[in-house]
């Protein structure tokens, strides 16, 4: 069964979606959409920006839906997912793949989701850090004995967790984790805590835009950062998408759910190759492949 993956902020590079824009007039044609809902040149910024142009949260999270989006649907008949999962940012991009929600609706969302994270990034300094070479329950009690808020954000693969929380909280957690034997405990050059309960306020901005939007049944399952199963009820996921933005991104239990549903190819949609080397890491006999868009000669 072919399942294809959507990645998260952190993918985006200069000169994203220029090849599809120069080689397909149906990529054309949505960079332009998208142009007009944003109310701003994001084509500019993707296609001849710089990684500090790139950065900007509002630019970011559509940049990457964008490149995601545009490229599933140029692939057009080869394109036939049995199931599909994003990381974090990567869930509307599949929403829109499985056809859940429409391209204009998924651009608005993510835009809307960008702004309420940044919002909520400005109201207190928080921060994120990568701890590897540690099993999850160790570093889930060390979060949940350290003074302040700090929780498991991205369960990415075996050995390699993401925590999230108040920067001081962060700093303490981090020498915690080393004394325990962490390979590396890293804070990352991000803008604050997302996937921890410092992003309420980001999540009940999102909620009101989710639950005005129509989500329609999808063609394939989803396999949600909240849940990691299965879901085609369009008001199941609503509801999942909800709760992702202060809930942990459970990549591993995803994919290792996918795998044991029947998924043999991992297709990754969209800028990198960071999911693909995520899935090789949890189950080292899945096998992967980009996406990639070539036009007849």
């Amino acid at each position: 069964m072919k399942a294809y993956v959507f990645p998260g902020q952190g993918a985006q590079f200069s000169g994203m979606g220029l090849d599809l824009y120069e080689k397909s007039p149906l990529a054309q044609e949505l960079f332009e959409k998208a142009n007009d809902i944003l109310g701003f040149h994001i084509t500019d910024i993707m296609f001849e920006g710089s990684a500090e142009d790139l950065k900007q949260t509002k630019v970011t999270q559509p940049a990457i839906f964008l490149h995601s989006v545009i490229l599933s649907k140029v692939l057009g008949e080869s394109f036939q997912p049995d199931m599909v999962a994003g990381h974090s940012l990567g869930e509307f991009s599949a929403l829109v793949a499985n056809n859940t929600l429409s391209f204009e609706d998924g651009l608005k969302l993510v835009s809307q989701r960008a702004m309420a994270m940044q919002k909520a990034c400005e109201l207190q300094p928080s921060t994120m850090a990568a701890v590897l070479g540690l099993d999850d329950d160790v570093v889930e009690k060390i979060c949940a004995t350290t003074p302040g808020i700090v929780v498991a954000a991205n369960y990415n693969c075996p050995g390699q967790l993401v925590i999230s929380g108040e920067v001081d909280a962060i700093n303490t957690a981090c020498e915690s984790l080393k004394e325990e034997g962490a390979r590396r405990a890293l804070v990352l050059p991000v803008g604050g805590a997302f996937h921890s309960p410092l992003m309420e306020p980001a999540r009940e901005e999102l909620a009101a835009a989710i639950e005005n939007t129509p989500f329609e049944t999808p063609s394939c399952p989803i396999y949600q950062n909240v849940s990691t199963t299965a879901v085609t009820d369009a008001s199941i996921i609503k509801e999942n998408l909800i709760a992702q933005l202060t809930a942990p991104v459970k990549w591993t239990q995803s994919v290792q759910n996918m795998i044991n549903d029947g998924a043999s190819l991992f297709t990754e949609v969209g800028p990198g190759k960071v999911l693909q080397g995520l899935v090789k890491k949890i189950d080292r006999s899945a096998e992967t492949a980009a996406a990639s868009f070539e036009t007849e000669a």
